[in-house]
């Protein structure tokens, strides 16, 4: 996840552009909010045009991607707002379809944005870390001191989306409540990625950061301390174990 310290960075302030990477068709827009020169890896807001869609097929990489708003067919199933998807590369997804247009958070990580179609997983593909799930109905909220140490002020909460057990890295939805406050400056040992899907939180170092907000932090950068008046809901992952010093 080595990418340029961006902080902060609205997507709000800047147009969708045509996707046109082989394979993904007509009706896909993007947001480029950070990208891993090197590997291509990257993480993207993204705007599906109402019809748009994509035959059976998969990615050379690992993705993950978060529904926002409308809803997304994968074959039978409808993913509406919340819902989580990880596909690890080479698992080949049903068709596509997107009836009334949506959008989504979208992130790359190994390597450049890839489609190729297919009805058959790659014979290296491990299906069984596939994740589709509804994370706004079917997980619940915990608080931070079970995942995250020393852990975050009261009125943090986080939902848990994926953990990997080698690296300790995790990808998460959180939240603050109204009116939550820490007063502290701290820093990790490891990359922190968030993006506002709605909400205002205010950081000492740059002001407030609004819905459509984002972030990509290397290690070691010192941030804190945070406010948020009415409250936010948020993505965040991380490369590896989550460390408050």
């Amino acid at each position: 996840m080595a990418r340029k310290h961006i902080e902060p960075f609205v997507d709000r302030e800047v147009p969708f552009k045509k996707m046109t990477l082989p394979g993904f068709g007509k009706g896909m827009q993007y947001k480029m909010l950070s990208i891993d020169d090197d590997t291509g890896a990257c993480t993207m807001t993204i705007k599906f045009n109402s019809g748009y869609k994509l035959p059976p097929g998969m990615s050379y990489t690992e993705y993950e991607m978060l529904i926002m708003s409308g809803s997304i067919k994968y074959g039978d199933q409808v993913c509406n707002a919340g819902y989580y998807l990880r596909v690890p590369p080479g698992v080949a997804m049903p068709e596509m379809t997107v009836p009334r247009g949506a959008t989504a958070f979208l992130m790359y990580n190994f390597a450049e944005p890839s489609f190729v179609e297919s009805d058959e997983d790659h014979k290296l593909a491990m299906r069984d870390q596939l994740t589709m799930v509804d994370s706004y109905d079917d997980i619940a909220w915990m608080p931070t001191t079970q995942t995250i140490y020393p852990a975050v002020a009261p009125g943090c909460l986080l939902k848990i989306l994926k953990y990997d057990p080698l690296t300790e890295a995790l990808s998460f939805l959180y939240c603050m409540t109204p009116k939550f406050w820490q007063d502290n400056i701290s820093y990790h040992d490891c990359a922190e990625e968030a993006y506002h899907i709605w909400g205002t939180s205010w950081m000492m170092q740059f002001g407030d950061l609004p819905t459509g907000g984002y972030f990509w932090r290397p290690p070691w950068i010192n941030h804190g301390a945070f406010r948020s008046e009415l409250g936010i809901l948020a993505f965040g992952r991380t490369d590896s174990k989550l460390h408050n010093y």
